[in-house]
């Protein structure tokens, strides 16, 4: 059985002060405003209970979370991928570098050839392993307080997918974000490292996972995707309509046109999506795959579109106790929460490695969904959309 602990016993003897710092939604600083003291700790999962998301909507953490999200998706508006942006900084070097470094490992990590399952192929546990292990080594020369590295790279590790069950979905792609913003708290990243942050580092993330669920034919983490619009990823949507808010020609409706897309796919990662989406989902129309994406297309303006991808994220990344449960808190992104509950990594061992706050006798597990083969065979799955009211009008 997975052991819960009460935080008393299992939080670290000194914990660093929270200090209240919103973002705000368009970075207007130089420097994130935060202070971090040297106290650090490896982050555990702290919202176990209904009360405890509650709790969470209302801290600082989720402002801050959610606000650098915001100041993300400002900074990149009206820029093409192609555009020069400030990426000279040691700090976006380095991530870049990283990234590089974790794809070669892909590299040198093939596949099974004949894996007896046919639900994510076991040779990304080998993968998932060298890049924990590694990472200490490959952060040590950007986070230079060695306290600090183990704190950082779990969230950066956790960022790749599930090791146990192999599957990949928006809670594993906010952790990325969350290792974004334990390096803005930390003062190695700027407001002016923000569009780059996106338009280099974040499109080499997302670059990198698709070569990953390729390579290991990861399971979309939940059954139905990301409520139809990719079986993966949400945030290449919002970065991605923020882009296009003032373009003069390009509409929404665009995206229904394989030809538009195929040609402004390099450009802007709203397009990229919809390419990948239609490369692995060759069958049909996006009408008929895709559903929910068509009728967002069907949206007056990209600032419509963006709107309403930063109200889904918050209602249905950030809202959601099936992800959220998974979410991890340490000193830097600091969460203190009611139940006064907190579950490791080394408590997952049980349970198929996931800790389902439903076990408690709340409700029926649905987090992880009905397990199903990778997106890249997404044949298998048209129809399945959730075509629930979308805040796109």
């Amino acid at each position: 059985m997975m052991t819960v602990t009460d935080s008393d016993s299992a939080a670290p003897q000194a914990v660093a002060a929270e200090t209240p710092s919103p973002l705000v939604s368009a970075p207007t600083t130089t420097t994130s405003t935060n202070t971090i003291t040297n106290t650090f700790a490896i982050p555990q999962r702290r919202i176990i209970t209904p009360d405890d998301l509650t709790h969470f909507h209302q801290s600082q953490i989720h402002a801050d979370f959610f606000g650098f999200i915001e100041a993300c998706s400002d900074a990149v508006s009206g820029l093409k991928i192609s555009d020069s942006v400030h990426d000279q900084s040691a700090t976006v070097q380095h991530l870049l570098t990283l990234l590089n470094t974790i794809e070669a490992t892909v590299d040198q990590t093939p596949a099974e050839p004949d894996p007896k399952s046919r639900f994510g192929n076991p040779a990304f546990r080998l993968f998932y392993d060298k890049v924990q292990v590694s990472l200490p080594e490959w952060l040590a020369p950007l986070v230079q307080s060695a306290d600090a590295i183990p704190e950082v790279a779990k969230y950066l590790e956790k960022s790749f997918g599930d090791r146990k069950r192999i599957d990949y979905g928006t809670g594993h792609e906010a952790n990325f974000m969350a290792f974004l913003l334990c390096l803005w708290k930390l003062d190695l990243l700027t407001s002016s490292d923000l569009a780059a942050v996106i338009l280099r580092v974040f499109v080499r993330y997302i670059t990198l996972m698709r070569k990953i669920q390729f390579t290991y034919w990861l399971e979309p983490a939940g059954s139905h995707g990301v409520w139809g619009l990719d079986d993966y990823h949400s945030l290449p949507f919002l970065f991605g309509a923020s882009q296009l808010v003032p373009h003069k020609h390009l509409r929404p409706r665009a995206i229904r046109n394989a030809e538009i897309v195929d040609e402004f796919a390099n450009d802007y990662l709203y397009f990229s999506c919809i390419q990948f989406i239609n490369r692995v989902k060759p069958t049909a129309s996006l009408r008929w795959h895709s559903p929910m994406l068509d009728d967002i297309s069907s949206a007056k303006s990209w600032a419509k579109v963006e709107a309403g991808m930063r109200k889904m994220y918050r209602a249905e990344v950030l809202g959601k106790l099936p992800i959220m449960q998974h979410f991890m808190f340490g000193t830097i992104l600091r969460f203190d929460n009611v139940s006064g509950r907190v579950v490791k990594d080394e408590d997952l061992e049980a349970d198929d490695g996931h800790l389902h706050v439903y076990a408690m006798g709340q409700q029926f597990p649905d987090c992880c969904g009905m397990r199903l083969p990778s997106a890249i065979a997404a044949k298998e799955r048209e129809g399945r959309a959730n075509r629930s009211a979308l805040p796109f009008d």
